[in-house]
């Protein structure tokens, strides 16, 4: 089966420097060196569009511009790219929500992913009106994902739960396809609800041997439901022609990182409810030393960053092996994004697809299937 590629379009702004931001952190100074203007961010999309990406992350949050609204926008640059955007169900009433979904499915040709995202921080919560505590937010997310996909498939909704409600809610028109849902969460309430209602399991990028724990976990969850998910990884990336021109550069963004936004960064994630960010942060530590924590994963971007804080580092031919150990655990689709996003994207796409298209595991996502490749070794 061949792999899938997401890339990443930086609603909170781009640089040539790690631009901040998410579960409660102040965006990035430097997210203004490159605006997230819907021309620039079409570029990116563009771009990712060409290179064979199936997709792109759209964040949410104070911290960037609305997802759906950017997006909605974006699609009509770009012909095939798909749209995986993040909200929040707490925000909007699902049938509301089953609505807009189905109208940007007919409106951009099908190109819809959603990325239900529960929401970590209850102070950032409480800031759009929602008081609800972690628990209770994905209790509530399990509701909306149940209101959501009963009138996806056409029926008739009356519900009286513990946090929604609706009565006689149908949609007129349903949305073809519908739309896959991708969920992430590491806390033992978030792989409930993604066992039952996630199609796709997002991590963020922990060494293989505590993603193959994620895996088996969520897979016997979902067989309890009598269900079966697929798996996806959020990572940054640096891949270079050699290792040295990559870890050069790892250093290069690493040296950027002022010494009081790290503890101000740090402290302020230290408070974070997500069990995911405090898996993050346990990675480094707050430290600049021992970054390397397996084999080509660097957990420098967590230091100013918040959420997905590790990179994939290393020659294209290393890259492309962390992606097969990645694939031998379980994981299907990959969401990557690298600073800047728009050059990143074109060492990823003509330095690590080729490689793996070679090896029969990947195709550009406008070529037909054909006969299977032959599988070539990497370069030592």
């Amino acid at each position: 089966m061949s792999l899938t590629f997401h890339w990443f379009l930086p609603t909170n702004g781009d640089s040539r420097h790690v631009v901040g931001g998410g579960h409660g952190t102040p965006a990035s100074p430097a997210g203004q060196d490159r605006p997230p203007t819907i021309a620039y961010l079409s570029q990116i999309a563009r771009a990712a569009e060409d290179l064979g990406f199936v997709g792109a992350l759209t964040p949410t949050g104070a911290w960037c511009e609305d997802a759906w609204l950017t997006t909605a926008m974006v699609s009509r640059e770009t012909e095939r790219l798909k749209f995986l955007v993040a909200f929040r169900p707490g925000f909007v009433s699902p049938t509301l929500a089953a609505q807009m979904a189905s109208t940007f499915q007919r409106q951009s040709g099908g190109r819809l992913l959603l990325n239900v995202v529960t929401g970590g921080e209850s102070h950032e919560q409480r800031a759009y009106g929602d008081f609800l505590d972690k628990e209770a937010r994905y209790r509530r997310t399990g509701e909306f994902l149940e209101i959501v996909r009963q009138l996806w498939q056409g029926r008739t909704v009356t519900v009286d739960g513990e946090h929604l409600s609706v009565r006689e809610a149908v949609l007129a028109r349903l949305p073809e396809p519908v739309p896959q849902v991708y969920f992430g969460g590491s806390s033992p309430v978030a792989a409930q609800v993604a066992a039952r209602h996630a199609d796709v399991y997002l991590t963020w990028g922990e060494p293989p041997a505590q993603v193959a724990e994620k895996i088996t976990r969520l897979r016997e969850l979902a067989a309890r439901e009598g269900r079966t998910l697929r798996f996806g990884i959020r990572l940054h990336v640096i891949t270079r022609d050699t290792a040295g021109q990559a870890w050069a550069e790892a250093r290069r963004l690493l040296d950027g990182f002022d010494p009081e936004t790290v503890r101000t960064v740090q402290a302020g994630l230290a408070r974070s409810e997500s069990e995911g960010q405090r898996r993050m942060l346990a990675l480094h530590g707050g430290g600049r030393d021992g970054l390397e924590i397996h084999p080509n994963l660097w957990a420098g971007i967590g230091l100013v960053r918040g959420g997905a804080g590790t990179a994939l580092v290393g020659s294209h031919d290393e890259v492309a092996e962390r992606i097969l150990e990645y694939r031998a655990l379980g994981i299907e689709e990959f969401v990557l994004s690298g600073y800047p996003h728009l050059e990143e994207a074109y060492w990823f796409g003509e330095g690590v697809l080729p490689r793996l298209a070679a090896r029969g595991l990947w195709r550009h996502p406008s070529v037909a299937p054909s006969a299977p490749v032959a599988q070539v070794p990497f370069a030592s």
